[in-house]
């Protein structure tokens, strides 16, 4: 067995994390993040500058990335488009479409473009990208297609491509094992509940409907992003309120969400103020459910029959409350917790429903960087056999 390790690179516009990590064995040999990349007074000045950096504090920690037999740099890129529907060595000409993709989102792929770069001019070794629409790419047309002019989506790409995609694929993975069944037998619901909120609906393994849609900003309710809205809301804000397009774009994705409830965007923060009595908390919370419970019906119509929930994802794994509110006066419908199992906290992935309950509810830890080192490994070795 190989036991090389993966350097995993997740590079933003102004941060770069990273973790080297074993594949096979799922053992992290280090970890960290390089942050304020670019910023005024900030000693690391651009993506080149982070990647030393980075260097630094891997050979601080005693790993030599000279000696340690890096099999590959994976990279997680948040937009693969309509291009990019699998893990994809990275060439030029790769990385020139990756390029081409920055108008579809241009808060994160021009970052993930500098990271690449950056590397592959350090590491003389395979580099891939993992997208994180990927998963999402078997969406049924249905589900995909906004209902807007055929050929205006056509020539501009316009559709549903739906995100955090490398979570809900390991974590859909990763319940069928925890329940003992086959993947493709399962119909599934995964809650990817973190700052950043996705659902999805996977029969057999295959995504078939997500939350998020041509952008993260559709869907659940998040940190500080509004999730759905009347789309009507843009000329009224521009109307009544003289805000400009970029004003909206920066009201709904920054200054929305939990934070625009309530002023905080930390779950448990929003968590300590509700049980302190706080209303606008409550509200916050009320409404966080509210559209949880809107998609977990939905899915379940669309799906015909369910076997498995999954909560993952900082607030999905670890908001006993959150859970409890979620499936709460549901039982008909089959989505029960038991207190106890709910209750109690665990880095392991388990079940929290109780024996009887015809679907079984789940907390399933993600590991995106475990997901990202993998799938590039899995590919790699696809070169090779």
């Amino acid at each position: 067995m190989n036991e090389t390790p993966v350097l995993v690179v997740n590079a933003g516009s102004s941060s770069l994390k990273y973790q080297l990590v074993v594949p096979e064995t799922a053992e992290v040999l280090a970890k960290g993040i390089i942050e304020r990349i670019g910023e005024a007074g900030s000693s690391v000045a651009d993506h080149d500058a982070a990647v030393r950096a980075m260097e630094d504090e891997l050979t601080a920690s005693g790993v030599d990335l000279d000696t340690v037999g890096l099999r590959a740099v994976g990279h997680r890129v948040v937009h693969g488009g309509p291009d990019f529907s699998d893990p994809t060595i990275i060439d030029d000409e790769v990385l020139d479409k990756i390029k081409d993709l920055i108008p579809l989102a241009p808060l994160h792929n021009p970052g993930a473009v500098s990271g690449i770069e950056a590397a592959r001019a350090e590491f003389d070794v395979p580099h891939v990208a993992i997208f994180d629409t990927a998963f999402f790419s078997t969406l049924p047309a249905a589900a995909a297609t906004y209902a807007i002019p055929r050929d205006l989506a056509e020539k501009h790409r316009i559709r549903r491509y739906g995100f955090h995609g490398t979570s809900h694929q390991f974590v859909s993975r990763a319940a069928a094992e925890l329940v003992g069944r086959d993947l493709g037998e399962l119909n599934q619901i995964v809650l990817h509940l973190g700052n950043g909120c996705s659902a999805s609906a996977v029969r057999g393994g295959v995504a078939v409907e997500t939350s998020m849609g041509l952008t993260p900003l559709e869907g659940l309710v998040m940190g500080t992003r509004s999730g759905d809205v009347d789309p009507g809301l843009h000329t009224f804000l521009h109307n009544e309120l003289g805000m400009s397009i970029g004003d909206i774009d920066a009201l709904l994705n920054k200054q929305s969400g939990l934070k625009g409830l309530a002023g905080v965007n930390d779950f448990r923060e929003l968590e300590q103020r509700r049980g302190a009595g706080d209303d606008s908390a409550q509200l916050a919370f009320e409404v966080y459910v509210h559209r949880l419970k809107h998609y977990l019906g939905a899915y379940l119509a669309l799906l015909g029959e369910l076997d498995v929930v999954s909560f993952t994802a900082g607030v999905g794994e670890n908001s006993a409350a959150l859970r409890a509110a979620v499936v709460d006066g549901l039982d008909g419908l089959g989505f029960e917790v038991d207190p106890e199992l709910n209750a109690e906290r665990s880095t392991v992935a388990r079940v929290i429903s109780p024996d009887r309950a015809p679907i079984k509810i789940a907390v399933v830890p993600t590991n995106e960087e475990l997901a990202i080192a993998r799938e590039t490994a899995a590919l790699l070795q696809s070169h090779t056999d």
